[in-house]
């Protein structure tokens, strides 16, 4: 303020001697140190008070300002920044006549006329009051247009004489860093554009990027590389739109900069813009200089730089991509590869301490966001500090709530630079910017971000552009936005809780509930829709309007929605955690993410029970229950599943009832339970024919037929495989389909019919495509190798069999991969390869002991029986096979052979 203060009083002095567009630089100057509402957003009517007379100050500057150009003559070029002005403070008369009067000046009387009619309408709607003598004289003028309204005369342009350049050529280059690393692409690209120039005028190239991401030392290599091309001099200005502390450079100013920088006396220099223009123009004809203008805000403070000489070539830098400056190429950059992060980690650091630490000084590039300014803080702190370890660092990076007060080293800081990206922006883009950050996901659509803000998508997406376009936000494809993590951290940090957050937060969640709704309709036939008690969202939808849409939005959105549920459970939301959740866990088990399920399901339970809700209590733990089945943990499975059907009993829910005594049925069928779990399973499939729920029929039937399979019952395991499949065409192919049929080739191998199992095997296949469910695919894949060579067919390559041991490695369901691993471990005993048989056979069998996975237990053992031959350990495992199954009731000629 006290800066301020002082340019004004001097702006008033160079006015009152009628140095006029000296005095336009100095107030523009001063307004320039303006970067943002002042005690905005807090305090009492003290503070209150003080805000609005600083605010006071800055308007009357303003209108000083206006006042002194429309002196000069300037009209148009003020109307954009006076109607900026005038939208803020409507009522404001003065402000409001100036604009008036550069309308009726730049010929546009019709709207200089609007102008007073709004004001007259809004004063007497406000106010109960007419607008004031000097409004309405003003009105008058326009009018009638009277003669003293007109602007002055422009006047005679003095002749412009040429200065000579000094004999030695100017170089004001700033040093070249000596251990600049990297940008080799970059590099190449600005020195193939700088010598691609036309005859038409100078060539500009341009390099655009977040804060801290090395333009300028980019720059200033391309420019000593450059040099020799440009023997009558090179020029540096640092226009310092985003330096901290510093106001702009005005065009006057950085004009006055170059022309004493090229050898022109003081004396000659022309008070005004224009003039200084010309004159440098003039100097710069014929010549070839090479002019480097970094940090600049905007195009305008470029424009009145530019020389006309078509040998001279203008290196621009500057954190948004100006696009109305005609003629530039522009090159955008953005964080540094990996490997040239590790370069200059090295380079800055010291090999020797790299190669000491390699990891850490992997994690730490990573953790710096491969920001070059980010990089260059963290490796100098490290100098400055011997005794840290690159590992302790690093662990300090870790903290998010610290990292960015960790990369701060003397005037250097990440976070200052950031800033200054903010503070630029207007008041909307900045409040955008904030409310943003509260996306939990790496990435965000224009849908989510329209959610949070409260607008439209296309609104939305006008402002990440705006943020895209000063490298605020990135963009790693078409209709995606996502932070750098360190321009996140920054976001985080200006988060205070506030009600407009908690608001944003829930439209966000009501969002994604409703967004999740929709898809699992269209994904997920018969899925049954339960009340949420939470009203849809007006949030406008992408487009889901077929299942393959829906597919791909899940597919995208999957990482978002996860994180979602966290933030849900972070901030209390804990009906958002129970429906979201529960909409998830389609998803999830489709794709056979299972400890995703399993964890997110134990996220519900405990949010159900927070909320006291049986209803959603008994859907969460019967999911949690179907996630431990499938994860082989048996006991908390059938606890919860347990749990599921008492609640679902002393609510009357016959659904989730149903849906527990099929969980149940596979609980004991695993157990090798299977007279108990077949009673489980017809009290489900009677409760879901009851009901009509064909979806949860079919997956019960499913459950049903490997029940009957496991027993030896291949007829019942098939009649219950066809009606499953049968009820899962009905509902128009759903994803229960291809599991049905794999269950229906096991029950015909069962019979030995193995040419109708083969015919099924395809089928499914083609069912899961390549995007299938790893777990059910390797199943199905195994006995595809299987069947196949029962039948005598040459072997497949790839081989399905090892491509289904393949997929069950990287897998999380124990109990699938030592089905799998027997099945594979068969075929190979058939094929000969007793090694591999036996190593197959032994897994399983040790997955299959610590599940209590009771039926693959017994086919194990006597698969490493049949594998080790006439020994005594094949006498051992085959009498305890046998045990296994004449306990579960298996026949000895109803076995899988």
């Amino acid at each position: 303020m006290a800066e301020f203060g002082l340019l004004i009083r001097e702006a008033k002095l160079k006015a009152s001697d009628g140095r006029t567009a000296e005095a336009v630089e100095i107030l523009r100057g001063a307004l320039a140190l303006w970067r943002g509402p002042v005690l905005s957003g807090g305090g009492g009517p003290v503070i209150e008070a003080a805000s609005t007379s600083i605010e006071e100050r800055r308007l009357t500057a303003a209108e000083q300002l206006f006042e002194l150009q429309l002196a000069l003559g300037d009209t148009a070029e003020l109307i954009v920044e006076m109607r900026e002005l005038v939208q803020q403070h409507p009522l404001r008369e003065s402000l409001r006549g100036q604009l008036m009067l550069a309308l009726y000046r730049s010929g546009r009387q019709a709207e200089a006329l609007d102008e007073y009619g709004r004001v007259r309408e809004l004063l007497a709607e406000e106010l109960g009051i007419d607008p004031g003598p000097n409004l309405t004289k003003l009105y008058e003028g326009i009018l009638r247009e009277s003669p003293d309204l007109a602007g002055p005369e422009p006047a005679a342009a003095a002749p412009v004489v040429a200065v000579a350049l000094p004999a030695e050529p100017p170089s004001t280059l700033p040093y070249d860093l000596a251990d600049f690393t990297g940008r080799d692409r970059e590099l190449a690209e600005i020195l193939q554009g700088a010598g691609s120039g036309g005859e038409q005028g100078p060539r500009i190239v341009a390099i655009d990027g977040m804060g801290g991401c090395g333009k300028t030392s980019l720059a200033v290599r391309a420019a000593h590389r450059l040099a020799p091309d440009y023997p009558d001099g090179q020029l540096h200005i640092d226009l310092r739109g985003y330096t901290p502390g510093d106001q702009p450079v005005t065009a006057g100013i950085a004009l006055d900069t170059l022309l004493r920088a090229v050898g022109v006396p003081g004396s000659l220099i022309p008070d005004d813009v224009p003039a200084r223009t010309a004159l440098w123009r003039a100097t710069l004809v014929g010549k070839r200089l090479l002019i480097l203008i970094d940090n600049a805000g905007d195009a305008a403070a470029i424009r009145p730089l530019l020389p006309l000489s078509p040998g001279c070539l203008v290196l621009v830098t500057s954190r948004a991509r100006l696009v109305d400056l005609d003629g530039a190429q522009w090159i955008s950059i953005g964080v540094m590869p990996p490997e040239d992060s590790a370069m200059l980690v090295a380079e800055t650091l010291g090999a020797e301490r790299v190669a000491a630490e390699p990891e850490a000084a992997v994690e730490l590039a990573r953790l710096c966001g491969h920001l070059p300014l980010a990089l260059r803080i963290a490796t100098a702190r490290l100098r400055n500090r011997p005794r840290w370890t690159l590992q302790y660092l690093a662990e300090r990076l870790r903290d998010e709530t610290r990292r960015l007060d960790e990369l701060s080293s003397g005037a250097r800081s990440v976070s200052a630079t950031l800033r200054l990206s903010y503070q630029a922006l207007d008041e909307e883009c900045r409040n955008a910017f904030s409310t943003l950050a509260l996306h939990p996901g790496s990435d965000m659509d224009v849908h989510a971000a329209g959610a949070l803000l409260g607008s439209s998508s296309r609104d939305a997406e006008d402002l990440l552009e705006m943020l895209l376009d000063v490298h605020l936000v990135q963009q790693p494809e078409i209709g995606l936005y996502t932070f750098h993590d360190l321009v996140r951290s920054f976001a985080h940090s200006l988060l205070v809780e506030s009600p407009e957050d908690s608001a944003a937060v829930e439209r966000l969640l009501g969002y994604y509930l409703t967004a999740t709704e929709v898809a699992c309709d269209l994904l997920y036939s018969g899925r049954r829709r339960r009340s949420t008690g939470i009203e849809p969202s007006k949030a406008e939808l992408p487009d889901l309007a077929a299942p393959e849409q829906a597919r791909r939005w899940f597919l995208r959105e999957q990482t978002s929605l996860l994180a979602a549920v966290t933030l849900a459970e972070r901030r209390g939301h804990d009906r958002y955690v129970v429906c979201l959740a529960r909409n998830l866990v389609f998803q999830l088990n489709d794709l056979g993410l299972l400890e995703e399920f399993g964890e997110l399901s134990r996220v519900a339970v405990a949010a159900a029970g927070r909320l006291e809700d049986l209803a959603l209590l008994g859907v969460s733990l019967s999911n949690l229950g179907v996630a431990c089945w499938k994860l082989g943990r048996l006991s908390e499975g059938l606890e919860a599943a347990r749990k599921s059907r008492d609640v679902a009993v002393r609510l009357g829910d016959l659904h989730t009832q149903a849906h527990s005594e099929s969980i149940l049925g596979q609980f004991n069928s695993l157990l090798g339970d299977f007279s108990a779990a077949l009673g489980h399973m017809e009290t489900a499939i009677a409760h879901e024919r009851d009901l009509d729920m064909p979806r949860a029929e079919a997956e019960s039937l499913t459950i049903l037929s490997t029940l009957y399979e496991q027993w030896g019952r291949y007829e019942e395991a098939r009649d219950a495989a066809e009606r499953s499949a049968e009820l899962s065409r009905k509902l128009g192919q759903h994803e229960g389909l291809p599991g049905a049929i794999t269950d229906l080739a096991f029950a015909h191998v069962g019979l030995g019919a193995y040419e109708e199992a083969d015919r099924c095997l395809a089928e499914a296949r083609a069912l899961y495509g390549d995007a299938g469910n790893e777990v059910n695919l390797a199943l199905t894949l195994a006995l595809s190798a299987d069947v196949e060579n029962r039948l005598g067919k040459p072997p497949r390559v790839p081989d399905p069999a090892e491509l289904a041991l393949d997929m069950m490695r990287t897998n999380s369901s124990p109990l699938r991969r030592a089905k799998v691993e027997n099945v594979v471990g068969r075929l190979r005993r058939r094929q000969g390869d007793m090694a591999a048989a036996l190593a197959l056979h032994t897994h399983a069998h040790e997955l299959a002991s610590s599940l209590s996975y009771r039926i693959e237990q017994a086919y194990a053992l006597a698969g490493m029986a049949d594998a080790l031959g006439n020994t005594p350990d094949a006498t051992r495992y085959r009498a305890e096979a046998e045990q296994l199954f004449t306990d579960m009731g298996v026949p000895a000629d109803h076995r899988r052979s």
